[in-house]
C-alpha cells in the first residue's frame, strides 16, 4: 500500500517577511563593520612584514642611565596585553618598559617646539620635552639634546585606524608613519630656526628594544616612534632621520 506525503508550503506573514530581511541586512552590516576595523590591522602587518624591517635585535645598553628589564619589569608588570598596569598608551613612560623613567625634570631651556612632514599633512604639530600626554602633543621622550645638536631625539606620536586619522589629533597623528620613504623630509622649528631632517630608515621592534632610544653624537639624529600596527600596541615602528639642512 503507497503511502503518500503531501508537503505543505509556509506561507509567512509580511511581518515575518519583514523581521527576515532586516535580520539579514544587519548581519551583512555586521560582517562589514568587522572587515572595516579588521582590515587595514591585517593589511598593516603584511605590509610591514613584506615591506619594513622587522625586530631589529639590539643589545640593551649597559649604563648607569638605563634601568635593567627585570627592574622595570618588576614595576610595570611583564609586558604582555594582560597586564593591568599597562593600559593607558596616552602616557609616553610606559611604551618602552625597559627604560628609564621620568623622575627628573628636563634640563633643556627650550620646553616645546614644532614638527611637520609634508608628506603626511602635519603642519606644525606641537612637541612637549619630556611630556607625558600623548592626546595633547607629541612627546620628545627621555630629552638630553634638542634638534639641530649631536645627539638622538626621540618623539612619540600616538596612531589609530586609518579610518579615523586626522593630521591634527594628537591620538591619530603619527597613523601614516609606515608611509615614509627614504629622503623624505621632516622639519622642526625652535623658535626662527627651521632645521630640516632626511628619512634614513624604518624599521620595527619590540618594546623591549630600548637602544632606539640611544644617544649618538657623531651627528644630529631624530626617531619617530609610534604603536604598530594601527590601533594597537604590540610593536614600534621606528623611523629615523638625519640632519641635512638648518
Amino acid at each position: 500500500m503507497a503511502l503518500h506525503v503531501y508537503l505543505k508550503k509556509k506561507h509567512y506573514s509580511g511581518k515575518k517577511k519583514t523581521v527576515n530581511f532586516f535580520s539579514y541586512i544587519f548581519l551583512i552590516a555586521g560582517a562589514m563593520l568587522l572587515f572595516w576595523s579588521f582590515y587595514p590591522i591585517l593589511s598593516s602587518a603584511i605590509y610591514s612584514r613584506l615591506f619594513i624591517k622587522n625586530n631589529i635585535n639590539a643589545p640593551i645598553p649597559d649604563n648607569n642611565t638605563t634601568s635593567s628589564l627585570k627592574e622595570a619589569n618588576s614595576i610595570l608588570g611583564a609586558f604582555n596585553i594582560f597586564s593591568n598596569n599597562l593600559r593607558d598608551y596616552t602616557q609616553a613612560s610606559i611604551w618602552f618598559p625597559a627604560s628609564p623613567k621620568l623622575n627628573q625634570p628636563s634640563q633643556l631651556t627650550v620646553k616645546e617646539y614644532t614638527l611637520s612632514i609634508p608628506k603626511l599633512n602635519i603642519k606644525k604639530a606641537k612637541v612637549v620635552v619630556a611630556g607625558e600626554d600623548l592626546t595633547k602633543s607629541l612627546v620628545h621622550y627621555l630629552p638630553q639634546s634638542l634638534p639641530g645638536e649631536y645627539g638622538n631625539v626621540a618623539i612619540f606620536g600616538h596612531s589609530t585606524l586609518p579610518q579615523l586619522y586626522n593630521p591634527k589629533d594628537y591620538k591619530t597623528i603619527f597613523t601614516y608613519l609606515s608611509s615614509l620613504d627614504k629622503g623624505d623630509k621632516i622639519y622642526i622649528n625652535i623658535g626662527e630656526l627651521e632645521y630640516q631632517y632626511e628619512v634614513t630608515t624604518s624599521f620595527i621592534v619590540k618594546p623591549s628594544e630600548i637602544s632606539v632610544l640611544e644617544q649618538k653624537k657623531d651627528a644630529s639624529y631624530l626617531t619617530l616612534i609610534t604603536c604598530t600596527p594601527p590601533g594597537t600596541y604590540w610593536e614600534r615602528l621606528v623611523v629615523t632621520a638625519k640632519l641635512t639642512k638648518i
